[in-house]
């Protein structure tokens, strides 16, 4: 056995994981008791993804990608996807915008006259009723 200072816990090796014993972990992580890697420590488990290869083998969650491992994005990073987005979306907004204005010329049309308003004052409406159902 190991002493770590807070926990006697044995060292085990790949022998000893009966699958009553994975299918107990696996109840126990599903359930919320522990997570993966508490579970991992907790029973001595050595190896780094035997846990989550058990919880996507046995499990009834959704495993595919563990929550823990995804890595959170850094501000830079996320700002850099935000620019990204917005720049997509002010080009899709030109062609939308280029694409009423061929219709306009094609067809005769006024759509920004005729539908634009009506879709303002459609929201607005709306808004009005959700604010008195308050």
């Amino acid at each position: 056995m190991k002493n770590t200072g807070r926990r006697v816990h044995k060292k085990r090796t790949q022998k000893d994981y009966s699958l009553a014993f994975k299918l107990q972990l696996v109840d126990e992580v599903e359930k919320g008791l522990l997570t993966y890697k508490q579970a991992q420590f907790k029973y001595g488990i050595q190896g780094k993804s035997t846990v989550l290869v058990w919880l996507r083998k046995h499990g009834r969650l959704d495993w595919s990608e563990s929550t823990e491992m995804k890595k959170k994005p850094t501000p830079d990073k996320k700002i850099k996807d935000l620019e990204r987005k917005l720049k997509r979306l002010e080009q899709e907004k030109e062609i939308l915008n280029r694409a009423i204005d061929i219709a306009d010329e094609q067809f005769g049309t006024e759509i920004r006259k005729k539908y634009l308003p009506l879709s303002h004052e459609a929201s607005k409406e709306q808004e009005r009723k959700e604010d008195s159902s308050l």
